[in-house]
């Protein structure tokens, strides 16, 4: 019995040691493949030519409106900053819609991407660029344009299209694109300042 137990603690020693110098070896990658995800994210929201440093790495932590923590992400371009970029979350059909969301500075709308969602494939994930372009109509519209009562799901009496059979995930994307804006309009002053 003492020998079983002996060879099945050796068993458990090596593996552990075989992970610990697996992750040991691989936090460096998995850290720089991390970094890349992220500048793949932003490069669609904040267009290369609003900056000349890399947002990644110019970061500013502000709490939205129901007390969660948003890293805002912002270009700059001769020491201004043009735009910002943050993560907006929605509630879609099958739970949270996450998305990056891409703001110049004067408050227009760069792009909106979403980032993950659980949506029904081929009626909900519509919301995906790759899938469709109703994600991109967002591009160049701002808080009043169209007025706030009108950043809406048409079937809710606003000016944005659903899709047929899904209105829950447009209407969720809606509501935190429109939350976006909001938190953009809250804190322009501090998101925008050029410390």
């Amino acid at each position: 019995m003492f020998k079983h137990g002996l060879i099945l603690c050796l068993f458990c020693l090596g593996f552990g040691l075989l992970l610990a110098v697996t992750d040991e070896i691989t936090v460096d990658n998995i850290a720089a493949r991390a970094i890349e995800d992220k500048q793949n994210s932003l490069s669609q929201v904040l267009p290369d030519e609003l900056h000349d440093n890399n947002p990644v790495t110019d970061t500013l932590t502000l709490a939205n409106a129901e007390g969660r923590e948003l890293t805002v992400y912002r270009a700059r371009k001769n020491g201004l900053v043009t735009g910002v970029a943050y993560e907006i979350f929605g509630t879609g059909y099958a739970g949270e819609i996450k998305l990056m969301m891409g703001i110049a500075a004067d408050g227009k709308l760069l792009g909106v991407r979403v980032l993950a969602h659980k949506e029904t494939p081929g009626l909900g994930d519509k919301i995906e660029a790759k899938k469709g372009p109703w994600i991109e109509r967002f591009t160049g519209l701002s808080l009043g344009n169209p007025p706030l009562e009108r950043w809406k799901v048409k079937k809710d009496g606003g000016d944005f299209d659903q899709f047929a059979g899904a209105t829950i995930t447009p209407r969720g994307v809606m509501a935190a694109i429109r939350g976006g804006l909001e938190f953009f309009a809250e804190n322009k002053s501090t998101l925008t300042k050029g410390d």
